[in-house]
């Protein structure tokens, strides 16, 4: 019997996809907090406002581990074939559990009125 989960032309593997125009629009983020237990990861993906103490969630994503690791790798091929068109994306954080982020601010001039 043939295998045809590798072949996604097979007609019993394709998965007809919607987008609704809502979920076009996309949700911008400029911050990510990734959590996790022994069966999920949790995304909570966060807008921080300059000038503004509290964010708020604004999309929460929860995945098994195993979708985890194919997002990283994911991620990590989109971001070389980025790079290889578009040059280094610099990332302006660290490795170690520290953080570079600007939460005071993001760099400018604090607007008053």
């Amino acid at each position: 019997m043939a295998d045809n989960t590798k072949n996604p032309e097979k007609k019993g593997n394709q998965i007809n996809i919607e987008l609704n125009e809502e979920v076009a629009d996309g949700i911008y983020s400029n911050l990510a907090i990734i959590t996790h237990s022994n069966a999920e990861f949790v995304l909570d993906f966060v807008r921080v406002m300059p000038g503004m103490p509290k964010a708020r969630v604004k999309s929460r994503i929860v995945l098994t581990p195993q979708h985890a690791k194919r997002l990283l790798r994911a991620l990590a091929d989109n971001i070389e074939k980025y790079e290889s068109v578009h040059g280094t994306v610099a990332d302006g954080g660290s490795h170690d559990g520290g953080t570079s982020f600007p939460m005071g601010g993001f760099g400018g001039p604090t607007a008053q009125a």
